[in-house]
């Protein structure tokens, strides 16, 4: 099975909040989420479905987190979240979305913003 990603933009602001998002719909994926990685490179995340909550245990750098309604409306954002820490439940949301510290700085993302999730190439086949 090809891993699957989006683009994600807000349209509410008129910015692109990741170009490339690993989708992450396995229950394997969504439980390794970033763990297995070095860094979220600029421009970079992931999508986990199905989920208002996650954990930042033996995380090695610190993430901003956007949780997002089954429409695609930020029911929640977490700024340089730290290692070792949780975010218990974000109220209304259905999916997370982890990005680079500072992303949601740069895009201007809050709660209430719409997104868009278009397919976007496989970086590795593009």
């Amino acid at each position: 099975m090809s891993t699957r990603f989006v683009r994600i933009a807000n349209v509410t602001r008129g910015t692109v909040i990741a170009d490339r998002c690993r989708v992450a719909s396995s229950m394997l994926d969504r439980i390794v989420g970033l763990l297995a990685t070095p860094e979220v490179l600029p421009g970079e995340g992931l999508l986990i479905e199905r989920t208002q909550s996650i954990h930042m245990f033996f995380m090695r750098y610190p993430i901003d987190v956007v949780f997002v309604d089954k429409a695609g409306r930020v029911t929640r954002t977490v700024s340089r979240l730290k290692q070792w820490r949780v975010v218990w439940w974000a109220r209304g949301a259905r999916d997370c979305i982890e990005l680079r510290a500072g992303a949601l700085d740069g895009t201007g993302t809050e709660r209430g913003d719409q997104l868009a999730f278009p397919e976007a190439a496989d970086p590795v086949s593009a």
